[in-house]
């Protein structure tokens, strides 16, 4: 086996000495002839170039626990004082390139000099879409955020910004930020890679925030499988105030099942963690994938009502909305 370009540790239950896998789940990877057969034999649903955004302009510090949606699956939540942003991307595109690949419909819900300072960045894995090295070296500069990432994204990231620090920690394995705060890695079901030769060589995770004034799950990219890592977070944490998972990015099913929920398998990871509340983020800015642009949000509808579960409960977010606890 080739050797891994960003990490070197023990063979653990999810890494096989070279590449991270998911246990008890289906593979992830995709042969070039199952892309082809997705690129030129699927039919991808046309989007609006731009759709218009209201920002908003969150408080420096929030004592309680609020989320301000920013894009995709850009969140930032503030709670008991503290300033957590979730996969930090302000980039016109979720790409390698300034030219090329999925360009942004809608502006960040807020702007750049209008966040507030950031004081920790939690990254989920290392796609485009999710781990912006522009962004981040935009944060540095301005805030010196402590940076939580899963194992190996702390060389990916000093590949194109060598003077940003980064934590890195396996699942399970949980940061102090005092005063009550921690953050903790959870399993995710799904892969990583920047180029053709990395795939699954850094990990990927969800997060666990435990704080003073709430809890909260951020399930990030995941397919459902058995649903096990799911209900493992109700035994975590069995007081779980808010749930932010994604419900878009998943046509053709046959293609995207294995790594992105779609909006029912979202409602029954709600179920499932035991989360009073639901956000729902990843999608309606980059097109990634073929269902239209409001598909994820028209079947949420329709799966909550199946489930006799109030629509509020479970919000499917657009730039610039603010959740607060109440």
């Amino acid at each position: 086996m080739a050797n891994n370009r960003y990490y070197r540790g023990p063979v653990s239950g999810h890494y096989d000495g070279t590449r991270f896998f998911n246990p008890d789940h289906p593979d992830t990877d995709r042969r070039l002839r199952e892309m082809l057969r997705w690129r030129f034999g699927e039919t991808r649903a046309p989007w609006p170039d731009t759709v218009a955004v209201t920002q908003a302009v969150p408080e420096a510090c929030v004592a309680g626990l609020r989320v301000t949606m920013v894009g995709h699956a850009t969140v930032l939540i503030q709670a008991a004082g503290r300033n957590f942003l979730v996969d930090p991307v302000w980039s016109e595109r979720a790409s390698p390139y300034s030219w090329a690949g999925p360009r942004r419909v809608t502006a960040p819900g807020i702007a750049f000099d209008d966040l507030p300072p950031i004081d920790a960045v939690l990254l989920t894995h290392n796609h485009y879409d999710h781990l912006d090295i522009v962004t981040l070296e935009r944060l540095w500069r301005r805030d010196r955020p402590r940076i939580i990432a899963p194992l190996g994204n702390d060389a990916v990231i000093a590949g194109g910004a060598p003077d940003v620090a980064v934590q890195t920690g396996d699942w399970g394995d949980a940061f102090d930020f005092g005063g009550g705060a921690s953050v903790r890695l959870h399993p995710a079901q799904h892969w990583s890679a920047r180029g053709f030769r990395d795939r699954r060589m850094a990990l990927w995770c969800g997060f666990i925030l435990e704080t003073p004034v709430g809890h909260a799950y951020v399930v990030g990219d995941t397919g459902y499988g058995n649903g096990r890592i799911f209900r493992d977070v109700k035994a975590l944490c069995p007081s779980l105030d808010l749930a932010i998972v994604p419900i878009g990015a998943y046509a053709p099913r046959w293609f995207m099942k294995d790594q992105h929920t779609d909006p029912d398998e979202a409602v029954q990871i709600m179920l499932d963690c035991g989360a009073r509340q639901a956000l729902g983020v990843h999608w309606g800015a980059f097109q990634l994938t073929d269902e239209p642009r409001l598909e994820p949000h028209e079947r949420l509808a329709v799966a909550l009502a199946a489930h006799g579960i109030d629509a509020r409960a479970f919000l499917a977010l657009e730039p610039g909305d603010v959740w607060t606890k109440a």
